[in-house]
Parts: C-alpha cells; sequence; structure tokens
C-alpha cells in the first residue's frame, strides 16, 4: 500500500486529497475512479488558491473517514496529521474552533475502530490549537473516545497536568464539572485508580452550592456513588463529603436518607451504630454492593481511630475490645493494623495493657478541625516567641557581663 509522501512538486495537503480519493474509490473501476480523484483535487486545489480553508479540511476528511478501515495506521496518522495542520492556517479563532470541531466530530465516529489511534489523533491536533476553548473542546473529545474504545490507558498520564489545564483553559464552573466528572468515569473501569477516581468525583461534587438548588439535584447520583465508593474504599478513611451540599441534600431526601446516614456512621460515630444500621438496612447494604464483613473490618479501624483522638492520650486495651467487639488476643493485632495503615502513631505497653497514642488521623476535617490546628499554631507561635526572647535577654545578659569586665 502507498504511503503518503510529501514531495516539493505537491502540497502535503493535496498529496492526501489524491492518496485518500484513490484509495477510496479503488473499486469502482479505473474510468470512475480517475474522474472522482481529479475532480477532488481540482476542488482541493480551488479551495487552496482562495484560501478555504475550512471547506479543504470538510473535503479532505469526507474521504479520510472512509479509508479508516482501509488504510493502515502508520498512513492514517499521516494523513490526519496533514489535515490537523490546516489549523495553523485558520485567519482567526472562531475559524480554528470550527476546524477543530469537524475534525475531532469525525475523529470520534466509530470509536471502537483503531481507538488508541483516534486518541492519538486527537491529542496531535490539541498540541496545535492555541485557543483555550478549542483546547478544552478536543481534550473532552479524546476522553470521550479513550472511554467508549476502552483505551483510558492513553489518557490517564494526562491527569498529573489537570490542574495547569484549568489554569490555561479558563474554565467556567459547569465545563469543570463535565471535566472532574468524565476523569472520574474514565478511572472508574481501573481498579487500581479508585482513590483518584474518587478524588476527581469529590472535586465535581464540590462544585455544587446551595445556592442553585436545581444543579444540586442533579449530583444526587454522584454523591450517591461517592458515598458508596467511600464506604467499600478498604484504604480511604478520611474526607470531606459530608458538608458538601452535593452530598448534604441527601440527608432530608426521601430516597437516599439512608445513605447519608451510612456515610454519617462511617466519619462520625463507632462499630456499635454501624451494627444497629445493618441489622436494619440489610437488604439495603447488598443493594449498593457492600460486603458487611468488609464494613466492619473498617469500621473496627475508624473505632480505634476514633478512640486514639478522644481519649487522653492512653486507651486501655479493654476500651479498645469492647468497642470494636473482639476478643482480648486480637487487640495488638488491630492495634498493629491502624498502625500500618498509618491512622495513628502509638505505643503499645504490653505490661500495662494501654496503648499511648501520639498521634491519631481525623476522619473529618471541618471546622472544629481547623479550630484546634489554629490554636496549635498560635500556640507554637508563641513558644517559638518566647524562646526568641529568652535568647535575646541571655545574650544582653552576657554582653553586659563581658562589658563589666573589661571596664574592670
Amino acid at each position: 500500500m502507498t504511503t503518503v509522501v510529501p514531495t516539493s512538486e505537491e502540497d502535503p495537503a493535496l498529496s492526501v486529497v489524491r492518496f485518500t480519493a484513490e484509495l477510496s474509490w479503488a473499486d469502482a473501476g479505473l474510468e470512475v475512479s480517475e474522474a472522482q480523484v481529479n475532480s477532488l483535487c481540482m476542488e482541493a486545489q480551488e479551495c487552496m488558491i482562495e484560501g478555504r480553508w475550512l471547506d479543504l479540511a470538510s473535503l479532505m476528511l469526507t474521504s479520510a473517514d472512509l479509508i479508516f478501515s482501509k488504510a493502515s495506521e502508520k498512513d492514517l496518522e499521516c494523513v490526519f496529521t496533514v489535515i490537523c495542520n490546516l489549523v495553523k492556517k485558520a485567519e482567526n479563532f472562531d475559524q480554528v474552533h470550527k476546524m477543530a470541531d469537524i475534525i475531532s466530530s469525525k475523529v470520534t465516529q466509530q470509536p471502537n475502530v483503531k481507538p488508541a489511534l483516534r486518541v492519538k489523533i486527537l491529542f496531535n491536533l490539541y498540541n496545535l490549537l492555541e485557543n483555550p476553548a478549542s483546547c478544552f473542546f478536543v481534550y473532552m473529545k479524546a476522553l470521550s473516545v479513550a472511554v467508549s474504545g476502552k483505551v483510558t490507558e492513553h489518557v490517564i498520564p494526562s491527569f498529573k497536568n489537570i490542574d495547569s489545564f484549568l489554569r490555561e483553559w479558563n474554565l467556567g464552573v459547569k465545563d469543570q464539572r463535565e471535566l472532574f466528572l468524565t476523569i472520574s468515569n474514565a478511572l472508574k473501569e481501573n481498579k487500581s485508580s479508585a482513590k483518584d477516581s474518587f478524588k476527581f468525583l469529590t472535586r465535581y461534587l464540590a462544585t455544587f452550592s446551595d445556592e442553585d438548588a436545581y444543579a444540586l439535584s442533579e449530583a444526587k447520583e454522584e454523591a450517591v456513588r461517592a458515598i458508596v465508593d467511600f464506604v467499600k474504599a478498604p484504604d480511604m478513611f478520611q474526607c470531606d463529603l459530608l458538608d458538601m451540599p452535593a452530598v448534604a441534600q441527601l440527608e432530608k431526601d426521601a430516597k437516599h436518607a439512608l445513605v447519608y446516614q451510612l456515610l454519617k456512621i462511617f466519619l462520625t460515630q463507632r462499630l456499635d451504630a454501624y451494627l444497629d444500621f445493618s441489622t436494619a438496612n440489610s437488604t439495603l447494604l447488598k443493594s449498593y454492593g457492600l460486603v458487611h464483613e468488609d464494613c466492619i473490618a473498617k469500621m473496627r479501624l475508624l473505632s480505634l481511630v476514633d478512640l486514639a483522638s478522644n481519649e487522653s492520650g492512653q486507651v486501655p486495651y479493654s476500651l479498645i475490645r469492647d468497642t470494636l467487639k473482639i476478643e482480648g488476643d486480637e487487640v495488638e493485632s488491630w492495634v498493629v493494623k491502624a498502625i500500618t495503615a498509618k491512622l495513628i502513631d502509638c505505643k503499645i505497653d504490653q505490661m500495662n495493657e494501654i496503648v499511648i497514642v501520639r498521634r491519631g488521623t481525623e476522619r473529618v476535617f471541618g471546622p472544629h478541625q481547623w479550630e484546634i490546628l489554629r490554636a496549635k499554631l498560635v500556640n507554637w507561635r508563641t513558644n517559638i516567641a518566647n524562646v526568641i526572647t529568652s535568647i535575646q535577654a541571655n545574650k544582653i545578659s552576657e554582653d553586659s557581663t563581658q562589658e563589666g569586665l573589661m571596664i574592670r
């Protein structure tokens, strides 16, 4: 099969038109094929002479779309590289955006056919654009193809640059919501990316406020999903969902109030509260795919964290045993699990059967926790100031003593 190779005798765009036309009409017979190829080449030349780059792009895309299943990936990449480069000839951003629109719309058709190549073409187009609106538009098209074509591994590396992209694109709230939710959904299919999926889902929910009740209602299902994802995750023990308006609305929602209650138990209460809830709502838990034994294991760790945060630095074995509802010889193993998960920093005193806590993780970090942190920082600042004052006073005293000795 012929590969498109731009030469000095023919413009690259015209080479692409000729190549794609010949391949498209190859089965129509020589006479018909030659006529169609010549007609398309003449039309392409007219567009180039008159500077109608949008029309040229549309013409080239018609043939390129027809050969997507026939040509090799190398040839297709070359063809679309030439087509995408037409955006550099556009006279204004409006024309650039229209061109980016028709190119990406063609590329996103039949996303299951050579999806990885389609994503690559869209990213190549993205890198040729300067207008933030067009960049965002094409990036979202690439995400859509990656998800539909099940090749998200080709877009996931770009997610680490999202904050930088947000600064460049200057998106409104609605576009941010679309971006965060799309990324979360793309990551959801990959079990190893569950935490990142939850992070972007949380960022999506954080864009909602109490002021727009209609918009809030649109986020209910995602709010429920976030709660279930958090409860299911064996390695997530802290989140900010509880006070988010998009999540808090569930508390008074007839359909989802119990899910919100479950979140409240996992973030503010102990194992006994969960056991009472599960007894009354076992069918609900099963409907969300929650495994009772897994929930108990997580609640034991969270209850231990709660004990570490609320007791006066020392937690007796007996209290841990009763709170976690375990046997006495299991206490130390659960403390070790909490240490391994970096939920608490402590020392086990086996002789006296107590756990000496140095630090415990907060399950939620709201206004109360910020106030505690503020008090600690103020105290730290005061202590530092006292140390500096003491050092300065000692230095003055030493200087005075030395001066007295010199006078003598």
